[in-house]
């Protein structure tokens, strides 16, 4: 409706609300609102006819703003840079009529901006630069010429910011840092709260790119809450920002749960192309480290399919490559290796251009070489591996290490194993800078995936050596690493706590609805996203100190003294054992890998049927045969081939993958002897060498809901006469927290359960809720032993490189010695006389090993416990 009645004034204010709005609409990706916004401002303009003397300028300046930013939206929605640019062009011609050069300085500043977003936004990104150096100098001149510098100081630190990113992408640290530093230090200043959590946002890539994932997930964290707090729509840059860093961690199991939560949400909103892409890209790496290949190739090809659309050479490039990862990994897994695919992955590496495309290009040309050197040509393998140059300051570690493996392999193939030993060496040696800059321990753990490949190669070499001392070496160099770093006192972050305490009232509030037969969807959805948030927490707000030397086999050896250790390891389905013993090390092949992790796994299905305190007779019968039929498969393959050599020896168990689950004292063969299991062997010595403390505490804690409890802690108590009792209402987490921290032992008779896809969040019920194994973690001085008498917290979340997370762990990592707990579940009353018998055989033999040895034979298949640590 025409509004030529109206004051041109009131006009013009109108139309600039409306382009701030649609500014607005703009930078959370609303561009088809923007636009709409935007051509009622035109229109709103144009009603102004012929337009008054004194407002001529006011007008002009208006419309050109109006339409530099019409111009922008536009292009972003058509994916037309020459029309975008043009339009731009057209804008600029608007500008020179501006008499007044302040003004004209702070218009062609917004221009130029504009502009070089267009071109970085299809990967033209030395030619941004150029449009963004221009940007930030029409922006100095403005501040220091013009009357309120604060008016444009929103748009100064946005240019800063955007031109920071440029460096970023160019890998100019230094330059990113200072443009970055500098935007946030005047978006504080000014108070503009919404730019410096854009610029947070900016500075946690920065982080990322320079490997710190904790320090780039911790601005992430913060640049959300600013959003929230603002009631601001979380950029979609900022989701697909924190995929990119737990991808970065190796944590393709939360990276891809975190997209499959926004991907959805991006398509019913009709996101941009470009970052709905980036989103499927980031997606198919997710599904391409969990080795889901038909995943990863379905979202790689709508990547490219989108980014194709949008022109961006870069972002297809990288869509390219992806689907040429998925194919790749199918054929060497596969060993069928088409002469196509090589050729294939060297046609796409010379279409991309260099220096733009270089990482991409060498990613395939290294993706090229590995499937040439499985047909068995070398010459070209090695030519093409000349051209992959050296990884630079910002590298991604993926990269580094694929360029490793390349190297290993093509030495293996030229029978050069020694080089290829060093080269792994020297991968694993970067991998742990990495993980050295790691936080919590979800990150610590997760790292190892990257180094999987390079791991398993050197193992599969030793082994093909049979040579178990360079074995037991390289075992320890691969695996648990995570168990290798110092713990330090620093207790639980405040904010972390705060999150974990919510998260404990949520699940209370959950059980009393169901209890009471109400509604608890809404409550299961809020404790679920309460639940994310304090995961993510614990991802940066965790720290670790220096990391431990790998045990020599001469120091474990000796501090073994008659005890013996086995340490398995599985190459493709070949299980092994090194045997350490007497002095000496033995390897023992031990058939199929997978065969043992059926029978682990059917074992403990037997031992959870029969956990029950009253389950019936005939019921029990069955389980029972069942469960010693698992048992005996799992002593033949595991113990009975070990028999020559560990003699009647106490043992060390190093377990790998799925043998994390064996409940060891249920085999014949272990029957009645001291066993304890140890994610390493550099874990086990740093135990048995942890300094024992003069504490003399005892702490003695009963949850809600055991039946057999109330008569285990009263047994307890005869054992231990001056131990702190905590039950009923007194048992609440941080009572029994504060009553841990320093204790000799604590016991714990109260039901828990292990969370596999949230292992830290692994919980022990208390009177007021759950326990979770974040808390345990977060204990300035952890009691030297731990027992778990009544739930599965045993269990852990086994990740590449035997890295085991879950609250028993958790524990250990934290500097706890020894940890108690059963492998399944446990039945109340069988708990409470395991527990009797236990206490009864330590006060004699003051041996947590040998009391839990004796106390587990008296009944093992319902006593499935397990010493964890040192014994």
């Amino acid at each position: 409706m025409p509004v030529i009645d109206l004051d041109p004034s009131e006009v013009i204010e109108r139309v600039r609300s409306l382009q701030k709005d649609a500014a607005d609409a703009s930078c959370v990706a609303r561009y088809h609102l923007s636009l709409r916004l935007l051509r009622r401002g035109m229109s709103l303009l144009d009603s102004v006819h012929p337009v008054p003397a004194g407002h001529r300028t006011d007008w002009l300046v208006t419309r050109i703003r109006l339409a530099s930013t019409m111009t922008a939206v536009s292009s972003e929605i058509s994916n037309d840079l020459a029309a975008g640019l043009a339009g731009l062009d057209d804008v600029r011609l608007l500008i020179n009529a501006v008499e007044d050069p302040v003004l004209r300085a702070e218009l062609n500043g917004s221009l130029n901006h504009n502009y070089a977003m267009r071109l970085m936004g299809v990967g033209r990104n030395d030619e941004s630069l150029v449009s963004f150096d221009q940007a930030v100098e029409h922006h100095e001149y403005r501040l220091a010429h013009g009357t309120d510098p604060e008016s444009r100081m929103s748009a100064f630190t946005l240019t800063l910011a955007s031109r920071g990113w440029v460096h970023i992408r160019l890998g100019n640290v230094r330059e990113a840092q200072a443009d970055l530093t500098r935007s946030l230090e005047l978006a504080e200043k000014y108070e503009l709260r919404g730019n410096a959590a854009s610029t947070r946002r900016t500075l946690g890539t920065l982080a990322l790119r320079m490997g710190d994932v904790p320090e780039a997930l911790r601005l992430y964290d913060e640049c959300e809450r600013s959003y929230r707090a603002l009631d601001m729509e979380i950029p979609p840059t900022l989701r697909l920002a924190q995929a990119e860093a737990l991808l970065a961690a190796g944590l393709a199991d939360e990276a891809g749960a975190h997209l499959d939560e926004i991907l959805p949400v991006m398509v019913e909103e009709q996101s941009v192309s470009r970052e709905l892409a980036l989103a499927e890209l980031y997606r198919a790496s997710a599904a391409l480290m969990g080795d889901d290949v038909e995943l990863a190739r379905e979202m790689a090809y709508s990547a490219r399919r989108r980014m194709l659309k949008v022109g961006c050479l870069t972002c297809t490039a990288n869509a390219t490559l992806m689907g040429l990862k998925a194919d790749a990994r199918d054929a060497l897994e596969t060993g069928d290796v088409p002469a196509s695919l090589p050729t294939r992955a060297l046609r796409q590496a010379e279409k991309m251009p260099t220096p733009q495309l270089t990482d991409q290009a060498a990613t395939a040309r290294m993706l090229a070489v590995r499937l040439d050197i499985r047909r068995g040509n070398l010459k070209r393998a090695v030519e093409t591996l000349r051209l992959v140059p050296r990884p630079g300051q910002l590298t991604p570690i993926d990269y580094r290490m694929l360029r490793r493996l390349c190297r290993a392999e093509l030495a293996v193939a030229q029978g050069d194993r020694a080089k290829a030993l060093t080269e792994i060496r020297s991968g694993l040696t970067e991998l742990d800078a990495v993980r050295d800059r790691m936080g919590g321990l979800d990150l610590v753990s997760g790292t190892a995936l990257h180094g999987q490949e390079l791991a398993d190669l050197a193992v599969k070499l030793v082994l093909e050596r049979n040579d178990a001392r360079r074995l037991f070496v390289w075992l320890e160099r691969t695996r648990a690493q995570t168990y290798r770093y110092e713990p330090l006192s620093a207790g639980t972050d405040p904010e972390l706590a705060a999150r974990v305490a919510e998260v404990r009232g949520l699940g209370q509030a959950i059980q009393e609805a169901q209890h009471d037969g109400h509604p608890s969807a809404g409550l299961r959805a809020k404790y679920n996203e309460r639940l994310r948030e304090a995961q993510r927490l614990g991802w940066h707000t965790g720290r670790w100190g220096r990391p431990r030397p790998v045990a020599g086999l001469a120091e474990v050896a000796g501090r073994l003294g008659e005890r013996a250790m086995v340490s398995f390891a599985a190459s493709g389905d070949e299980l092994v054992a090194v045997v350490v013993a007497g002095g000496e090390c033995r390897l023992v092949r031990l058939g199929s890998a997978g065969a043992a992790a059926e029978s682990a796994r059917v074992l403990n299905v037997d031992l959870d049927a029969l956990a029950p305190d009253n389950l019936p007779e005939r019921l029990a019968e069955v389980v029972m045969t069942s469960a010693h039929k698992q048992a005996d498969k799992l002593d033949a393959q595991l113990v009975q081939p070990l028999a020559g050599l560990i003699g009647d020896r106490e043992l060390v168990i190093v377990p790998t993958g799925p043998l994390y689950a064996v409940p060891w004292g249920v085999l014949p063969g272990l029957l009645g002897r001291p066993v304890v299991v140890a994610p390493s062997a550099t874990a086990w010595l740093a135990a048995e060498l942890t300094r024992s403390s003069r504490a003399r505490k005892i702490v003695l804690v009963r949850g809600p809901g055991l039946a057999g409890a109330r008569g285990e802690l009263e047994k307890l108590t005869t054992h231990y006469r001056t131990a702190t009792t905590m039950t009923g209402a007194k048992a609440t987490v941080k009572s029994v927290l504060r009553a841990m921290d320093g204790a000799k032992l604590a016991h714990f008779a109260a039901h828990g359960a292990h969370e596999p896809e949230n292992a830290l969040f692994s919980r022990l019920e208390l009177a007021d809720g759950a326990l979770f194994g974040h808390e345990m973690a977060g204990l300035r001085q952890p009691p030297r032993q731990v027992v778990f008498a009544a739930c599965e917290l045993a269990m852990n979340r086994i990740r590449p490189g035997d890295e085991a997370l879950g609250f028993a762990s958790a524990l250990l990592a934290s500097g706890s010695r020894t940890v108690i707990a059963p492998l399944s579940r446990v039945g109340d009353l069988a708990s409470a006389a395991a527990m009797d018998d236990y206490y009864r055989a330590l006060a004699v033999r003051d041996s947590p090993a040998l009391a839990l040895a004796d106390a587990i034979a008296v009944d093992p298949f319902r006593r499935p416990f397990v010493c964890l640590g040192a014994g």
